[in-house]
């Protein structure tokens, strides 16, 4: 028996059964649907989708794949070092270095990540086609702040006890934080700083409003050209999952590194050399 529901019985099996046939029946017959009408819509077409296998857009549709991921890589890491920053210093023992902590992380998680970027880009930067800093920046802020508290969460949940035992030893916050805490709330909190990473690839996409280059900017241009704006959501949106599992796995193997124990083998000594029977007792000299 199961402490959260009773264990269903013949008929809510048959039930469930049912229940569950019809709604795969639903599922394709809706599917079906959907194609047939892109079907009538001539989205098919193989005009629609020679784009995808011409080898310069193929080039081209490389190059924006790799301005993406240099994007995504120098947001993230941009973004990790501004929480890590952030995040321990909402927890200083000084009010103002908290205040302005605080104040800086809840104002860059409340503003509307677009909004960011369009404002630095028209505030702060030449608006030229192709540049990236406005959109890194942007990422960093909002992304960094988010991380902040995942980091400011994960040091919290350091057991108490190892954090007085290292006071005890003598050591400093400014030590503390780093030996002890850091690397624990790092192994905690990974699970989230892998979610936020993966949301900073996505976050890539919103260079497509002001003309970064990567996917969505290349893409805009394709469909424009081709008249093609489902096909190239298509393939597009599949680049993205490509890119959001191997991110995701890179983070998961990292965690197992970080978190895996290290198990220490026991050394057989000859019995000659401890001077111990086998029994356990003192040999006879």
């Amino acid at each position: 028996m199961s402490v959260l529901y009773d264990i269903a019985g013949p008929k809510a099996r048959r039930r469930h059964a049912i229940a569950g046939v019809v709604t795969v029946v639903a599922l394709v017959l809706a599917a079906a649907a959907v194609i047939w009408k892109l079907a009538v819509e001539d989205q098919f077409t193989a005009d629609k989708w020679e784009v995808f296998t011409t080898p310069a857009y193929l080039e081209i549709l490389g190059q924006a794949v790799l301005d993406t991921v240099r994007i995504a890589a120098i947001s993230i890491v941009l973004a990790v070092v501004f929480g890590v920053v952030f995040g321990v210093a909402k927890l200083s023992d000084h009010a103002p270095i908290r205040a302005v902590a605080w104040t800086v992380v809840e104002f860059f998680r409340a503003v509307p990540l677009l909004l960011l970027i369009i404002f630095i880009w028209f505030w702060g930067f030449d608006t030229r086609v192709g540049i990236i800093a406005p959109l890194v920046i942007g990422l960093t802020l909002y992304n960094g702040s988010v991380l902040a508290e995942v980091f400011r969460a994960g040091i919290n949940a350091v057991p108490r006890g190892q954090v007085e035992a290292a006071y005890a030893l003598g050591m400093r916050k400014t030590a503390v934080t780093r030996i002890v805490q850091l690397p624990q709330a790092v192994k905690i909190m990974m699970p989230s700083i892998i979610s936020q990473c993966v949301v900073v690839l996505k976050d890539t996409s919103l260079g497509y409003y002001i003309l970064a280059p990567g996917l969505t900017t290349i893409g805009r241009e394709i469909w424009r050209e081709f008249d093609n704006r489902l096909a190239t959501a298509i393939v597009l949106a599949a680049i993205y999952i490509v890119l959001n599992v191997i991110l995701s796995r890179i983070g998961v193997y990292v965690q197992k590194r970080l978190t895996e124990s290290k198990t220490v083998k026991a050394v057989d000594l000859e019995p000659a050399r401890s001077g111990v029977h086998h029994g356990g007792g003192p040999t006879a000299r």
